[in-house]
């Protein structure tokens, strides 16, 4: 089969591999969607052999593509119905861990005690035709979802949701959400969706605008404010927001994230890497803030993001600018570095 593999230094190779084939406790799915992902803009751009940021060793050219949607196609010796059976439609939660550890028991893989592989990253992953996965790792899609809005939620949108929960988020309440790519859209549009007010923030002028069109009420770029903080309080009759969420990585716009709150309110951290410098005397403890991380989603927030998306009639195709099938890759990395567009997807026949 056909595979995309991120090769370091902005290079993409489309390389062959051997199909895969199910061991005991695994299945196959035949890809159907895999999702472009901020975060593999790291991969990307990185030189050859450059470190997973802590996530396990990399052994040999690894499938890229940590956000699969597909059907089960091939299934393997023990795996019961009620967990997988052929030609189920599944997303994948793309960690999988020990199983057995307090954080794999209540859906946190990534959390492993033991380790983790992620698919994608140390794992091969889902920019490809066919890919091998242990069958505790699925999770059902609702039958009304595209398999593109599958593989939105099984990381971009996935991670927005858990963000969202993570601040329990109220309709009466106004948030302000840091850098508009694809896990910031998806947070404007789920804000929205939960009866909130949005303040969208990107530097990007496209992603302003897809901001405006999935329902932000008021879009800013902080580069046309020397006082960004003031800038949102005026939007708050002078108090600040009550929640805020930073997917930018950005030092500055995760200090404003903390600072353009009320008394009280409580800041969010998503995008990864990087540092933030903050008076802690006078940014948190004097106005009573609270600043929380949020890695990604359980198993069990991928369902509830997933269920939620079907019940609240969401149009999370709406997220995808950029369709490409795999011997697009390089074009589809090119054009999805610039940063200006929507979320970009592999889509499978």
């Amino acid at each position: 089969m056909k595979a995309v593999v991120f090769a370091g230094d902005r290079k993409v190779d489309l390389m062959d591999f051997p199909d895969p084939h199910p061991g005991p406790g695994e299945v196959v799915l035949q890809i159907k969607a895999s999702g472009m992902c901020g975060s593999d803009l790291k991969y990307y751009r990185n030189p050859a052999g450059t470190p997973t940021l802590g996530l396990g060793e990399r052994k040999g050219p690894i499938i890229a593509g940590h956000e699969p949607c597909g059907v089960v196609v091939e299934v393997g010796e023990g795996v019961t119905e009620a967990q997988a059976k052929v030609g189920d439609r599944m997303m994948d939660h793309h960690y999988s861990g020990c199983g057995v550890c307090k954080h794999c028991r209540t859906g946190w893989s990534q959390m492993c005690i033991d380790g983790i592989t992620v698919y994608g990253t140390t794992g091969h992953g889902a920019h490809a035709e066919y890919m091998k996965v242990p069958a505790h790792t699925l999770v059902k899609l609702p039958d009304d979802l595209s398999f593109t809005t599958g593989a939105a939620i099984s990381c971009g949108t996935g991670t927005a949701y858990g963000a969202l929960k993570r601040l329990d988020l109220a309709g009466d309440e106004t948030i302000a959400i840091f850098g508009q790519g694809p896990v910031g859209l998806s947070a404007t549009q789920l804000a929205k969706a939960m009866g909130a007010r949005v303040i969208a923030l990107d530097v990007m002028a496209e992603r302003r605008k897809l901001a405006q069109d999935f329902g932000a009420d008021f879009v800013i770029d902080p580069t046309e404010h020397n006082d960004l903080v003031s800038a949102i309080r005026d939007l708050t009759n002078g108090e600040g927001v009550h929640k805020s969420v930073d997917c930018s990585s950005n030092a500055q716009a995760r200090a404003d994230a903390v600072r353009c709150l009320r008394a009280w309110g409580v800041a969010c951290f998503v995008g990864e890497g990087g540092q933030v410098t903050l008076d802690v005397s006078q940014d948190i403890l004097r106005r009573q803030v609270s600043v929380v991380g949020s890695w990604t989603f359980s198993k069990n927030g991928q369902a509830d993001c997933a269920a939620f998306v079907s019940e609240r009639n969401i149009d999370v195709d709406r997220l995808f600018t950029d369709r490409y099938t795999l011997d697009q890759a390089d074009e589809a990395y090119r054009l999805f570095e610039t940063q200006t567009t929507g979320k970009g997807v592999f889509v499978m026949d």
